[in-house]
């Protein structure tokens, strides 16, 4: 039995749509499909969830809302009609967007939750109601009924595992299951949607709650690249590569595969293939646990990703000083901030903030907080800062693979702000300024992918 899941722009229109029913009936082991709201039809189109949070928004402001709930309802009945699917459905939809707008707006946050998460829910409906109009055997299943937890607030969005137990009954149903993906619901019946990349967090969870074959993850590209194509000009294609390597290089800004979605599948072993809607003959790329046979690289894929600030301190004889790494990351605790990498020196200590974590209140206050309690001889924030990943099991038994690395970036002509290497080797982090970023990009998969080993 399969798990597959379609990304915004494979169900965006009634084409799309088309091919991802084609999709699905031409595998009988396709069971459970987890559908994403409609997403763009072209490059300046608006995705229903844009347009979900903009009636929201007039919604939360007291203003009218009968030209921006319309607006979400017709790219739902422009779907509906070329598909030739029976009217009643659109009524279904206009209604429940329209209580979804009449609900209590006490709580801000739940309340957009709520309007979000009726763009994935009621295209699963439509998408439903489409395969039973073909005479499939098939019907939606919303994460209530299924049985998808989530915790309360106000922690972060995650799955309850005491949902799994209901999760697994999914796959003994007669025919196909269609199920809206980014969102669960906590004990009490309170709907909270997951962080970015939620309908690949919720078809991984099913995936591994029904001890599926295989999750297959349906986006508009044949295969994960060994580079980001935007930047490196016809980048390899990556057959296969391992959880390890996916979640690393998903962190550093890979757009295929949101990080926290692999989890499931892989804490259950269930192998992950990335698939194209629009080409779905094209064999993908292959997550799985343990490669069948070695890389002949030892560099799978190189990312990289913007937004980082690195707080610096020193302080002479810091290493005598008992606790001082602790009280440092519980300043930044107290204050909401995680971080992502701690590089030190026997005197100074560098912390790798995200910066969307970071408000000129909260920064003035750790810089404060730092100079009073730990009296350090010099603290400051930087920002601008990018994280290039290098990443591949094949790492671990290369020698001289950070020397290639570093002199790579030399020749790029950037300087290297921070390096970060975890005890599994699997990947090697170099800290850089972001104006920087494509040319050491091009000049590392020159290094790894453009020369002879």
């Amino acid at each position: 039995m399969k798990v597959c899941k379609f990304g915004g722009t494979s169900v965006a229109s009634a084409t799309q749509i088309k091919k991802v029913v084609d999709i699905v009936l031409s595998d009988k082991e396709r069971k459970i499909v987890v559908v994403s709201a409609p997403g763009k039809r072209s490059s300046d189109d608006t995705k229903v969830t844009d347009l979900l949070i903009e009636l929201a928004e007039r919604a939360l402001n007291n203003e009218d809302t009968t030209d921006a709930c319309a607006n979400v309802v017709a790219r739902y009945e422009e779907i509906a009609q070329q598909l030739n699917v029976d009217s009643k459905i659109i009524d279904t939809i206009r209604e429940d967007i329209e209580k979804r707008v009449q609900a209590s707006k006490e709580d801000e946050v739940l309340f957009m939750d709520s309007m979000k998460a009726a763009g994935e829910d009621n295209n699963a409906k439509l998408i439903a109601a489409y395969f039973q109009s073909l005479g499939v055997e098939a019907r939606y299943v919303s994460p209530k009924e299924g049985g998808l937890l989530v915790n309360e607030r106000p922690a972060r969005v995650q799955a309850l595992p005491e949902g799994d137990e209901q999760l697994a009954k999914l796959k003994d149903e007669k025919g196909i299951i269609v199920f809206p993906g980014f969102f669960g619901f906590t004990k009490n019946g309170t709907l909270r949607t997951f962080n970015r990349g939620g309908s690949d967090i919720t078809g991984s969870l099913l995936a591994a709650a029904t001890d599926a074959t295989l999750y297959e993850n349906f986006t508009d590209v044949d295969s994960v690249f060994a580079a980001n194509p935007m930047v490196v000009d016809n980048p390899e294609a990556i057959k296969e590569m391992t959880y390890r390597e996916m979640r690393e290089l998903a962190y550093a800004g890979f757009s295929v595969f949101h990080d926290e979605a692999l989890m499931p599948a892989f804490r259950k072993s269930v192998p992950v293939c990335i698939k194209n809607t629009n080409n779905p003959e094209a064999p993908g790329t292959m997550i799985v646990s343990e490669r069948k046979k070695p890389s002949n690289r030892p560099v799978v894929g190189i990312a990289a990703d913007d937004g980082f600030a690195t707080l610096y301190v020193d302080k002479y004889l810091m290493n005598q000083e008992l606790g001082f790494g602790r009280k440092l990351l519980e300043i930044l605790e107290d204050e909401g901030i995680s971080f992502e990498h701690t590089p030190s020196g026997i005197d100074n200590m560098s912390v790798i903030l995200r910066t969307e974590y970071l408000t000129p209140e909260n920064e003035k206050r750790v810089i404060e907080r730092v100079q009073e309690e730990l009296q350090p001889d010099h603290v400051h924030l930087e920002k601008d800062l990018s994280m290039v990943v290098l990443v591949g099991e094949g790492m671990r038994h290369t020698l001289g693979l950070a020397s290639r690395a570093a002199g790579a970036i030399s020749r790029s002509g950037a300087s290297i702000q921070m390096i970060n290497q975890g005890s599994s080797e699997v990947s090697l982090v170099f800290g850089i300024l972001t104006a920087d970023e494509t040319k050491v990009l091009k000049s590392l998969y020159e290094e790894f992918f453009q020369t002879s080993i």
